[in-house]
């Protein structure tokens, strides 16, 4: 039996941009949350006494890459060290090689070099590991060396193959390094391939296991759900992987009914909604109102409510931020056409004057309408869209 994690694309010291407007105390824990993330992350190996930790690339964020983020993981890597447990790490295309620190890992870290290599070692109960990668030297380049990796002819011990790559098939938007099918990474007869660079936690095989882990915290709407690794288990003849999640703050995109669109109503509404979030997570969340009726919102009602919403999270530390708000409108055709005749009419006075003219000759009509004098252009326009609405929903 062995144990072990597969974790990806951790992005230490990634700056999330064009966050900077959010309050100091929403900033301050986006900016620690991969830190938060990795650290809960050592804790699950140590509890769970794993053989071995995985990392599948992009350890750092090579524009961004710090002393301050080299440090804090050397602590980490030496803290499992400690329990015995073992490091295999490989660059990818934002921590290429190349650049950066030349960071000394404490023995129980193994990095891969440029050219595809092979790592053995034992578990703790005696199966034998045998590790396969490399690592990107260049972040631009386009580095397919999956010929290169060695095939499994032996049939002994549990073979691994680590790559940061994209899927050729694969519909998330990515920059397209080490392009793979699997039919390229089934030829090589390996138990289970860690795979690295797309951000979203996917199985792409159970026979061979081949999964991405995803990243371990979402930086912006595109990433969004519950963010961390894989717990890998089991032996040469069955492996699983369960995800693990370790994330700090969750982004997501939510959706939200309503049947008013009142800016008094929506702010309780979307209150009580993001206090049953509130207990489970930290969030930034982009919320689409479905709003069932004929109503619209101003856009000064719009922005005082979401600045309001705003706002309550300040010096919160179980922040619910809600960063944008959509209203879709079920009724969107008839509230269009409410919209235009109401711009092309509204002020029509000889419109007007034709129309009460017209109503006022009907002798079925006319003995129902008050004196001429006192008919209201506005009143009448409301009774027409009144009529309008009721017409629409047959």
């Amino acid at each position: 039996m062995v144990k072990f994690i597969h974790a990806a694309d951790l992005h230490l010291d990634s700056p999330f941009k064009s966050r900077s407007k959010m309050p100091n105390n929403i900033l301050e824990i986006l900016m620690t949350s991969t830190y938060k993330s990795v650290t809960r992350m050592v804790d699950f190996a140590i509890k769970e006494n794993v053989d071995f930790l995985l990392i599948a690339g992009d350890v750092f964020d090579q524009a961004n890459r710090s002393l301050k983020s080299e440090i804090f993981l050397k602590k980490e890597f030496n803290r499992l060290k400690e329990k015995g447990i073992f490091v295999y790490m490989i660059h990818g295309n934002h921590d290429p090689i190349s650049t950066g620190f030349k960071t000394t890992w404490p023995d129980n870290v193994s990095v891969f070099k440029e050219n595809v290599e092979t790592y053995e070692m034992l578990s703790s109960k005696g199966e034998r590991i045998y590790l396969h990668g490399f690592s990107y030297l260049l972040d631009e380049s386009y580095e397919n060396k999956l010929d290169e990796y060695p095939t499994n002819t032996d049939n002994r011990g549990i073979h691994i193959g680590m790559l940061h790559g994209t899927y050729a098939k694969t519909k998330f938007d990515a920059k397209r390094y080490t392009e793979f099918n699997l039919e390229a990474l089934n030829n090589k007869l390996y138990h289970y391939w860690a795979l690295g660079h797309i951000h979203v936690r996917s199985q792409l095989s159970d026979l061979p296991q081949i999964h991405y882990s995803g990243n371990i915290q979402g930086r912006h709407k595109n990433e969004a759900g519950e963010k961390g690794f894989l717990l890998v288990e089991g032996d040469d003849v069955s492996l699983s992987a369960n995800f693990v999640p370790v994330q700090e703050v969750i982004f997501e995109n939510l959706e939200l009914d309503t049947d008013s669109l009142r800016k008094e109503t929506l702010y309780q509404q979307i209150v009580e909604f993001k206090q049953s979030l509130r207990e489970q997570s930290k969030y930034i969340i982009n919320l689409q109102l479905n709003y069932d009726g004929e109503d619209e919102i101003s856009q000064g009602d719009y922005i005082e409510l979401l600045e309001l919403l705003q706002e309550d999270e300040v010096n919160i530390t179980q922040f619910v931020w809600i960063d944008n708000i959509n209203v879709s409108y079920n009724n969107e055709e008839q509230i269009a056409l409410l919209k235009d005749i109401k711009t092309s009419y509204s002020d029509n006075e000889e419109l007007f004057r034709n129309a009460v003219n017209t109503m006022y000759m009907d002798p079925n009509i006319n003995r129902y309408l008050p004196p001429i004098g006192e008919v209201s252009p506005g009143e009448l326009l409301k009774m027409g869209e009144d009529r309008l609405k009721m017409l629409m929903r047959k």
